[in-house]
């Protein structure tokens, strides 16, 4: 199950999953892992939506047990 997340740990587990960065890139912070290009959200204070989460996997092509196992 996902959970809202703080951006430190979001970027330790995409890390984790083999993707580098993050570089900057116009408005938005991206990693990249091979050909794969995936936009981040910006560091704020609050934590990261599990809503927002969802959708960055799906992107990423990142199953949530994966996630989670991370």
């Amino acid at each position: 199950m996902l959970k809202n997340i703080s951006w430190r740990k979001f970027i330790q587990k995409f890390k984790r999953l083999g993707f580098d960065g993050p570089y900057s890139g116009g408005r938005h912070l991206f990693m990249i892992k091979k050909e794969l290009k995936v936009h981040i959200p910006n560091p704020h204070r609050s934590d990261i939506s599990k809503h927002l989460v969802s959708e960055i996997l799906k992107q990423a092509g990142i199953s949530i047990s994966d996630w989670e196992n991370a």
